[in-house]
């Protein structure tokens, strides 16, 4: 690990009644060239047009794509992620959105906040995430 990860768990165990398997830590404690991410949605990043799904799955597939791609862009790897905050417009979409995190970052034990936000820059979105990456020195 890049970093020191403070009481990793898994919310499998947390909450045992939801289908979720995330890795998070309650703390992350980090050195580094710190990476700011502007909040992700599920929009191409070369012609800012949206993806053509009103699926929370699909669309956190892209938004967690668009962080990927632009932490390597910037020289960071997933591994240095250290925060999320996850933006919902129904809390419904709870569990498709963090089961696709848990598949697409596994093992990351990154620190994360969750909200239900009334609505995002556009009507179609239904998440939008913020990431915090440091490259380790």
């Amino acid at each position: 690990m890049a970093h020191t990860r403070i009481r990793p768990f898994n919310t499998r165990d947390t909450y045992p009644e939801q289908r979720l398997s995330n890795d998070l830590a309650h703390a992350v404690v980090a050195r580094g060239t710190t990476v700011f991410l502007r909040g992700q949605c599920p929009q191409d990043l070369d012609t800012g047009q949206d993806i053509d799904s009103h699926d929370p799955a699909d669309q956190t597939r892209k938004v967690v794509g668009n962080i990927l791609q632009l932490l390597s862009e910037a020289g960071a790897r997933p591994e240095h992620i250290c925060k999320l905050v996850i933006y919902l417009t129904d809390v419904r979409h709870r569990e498709p959105v963090y089961r696709t995190l848990g598949e697409m970052l596994p093992g990351i034990h990154y620190v994360s906040t969750g909200l239900v936000v009334v609505a995002l820059a556009r009507p179609n979105w239904l998440v939008e995430i913020d990431a915090t990456a440091v490259i380790p020195d």
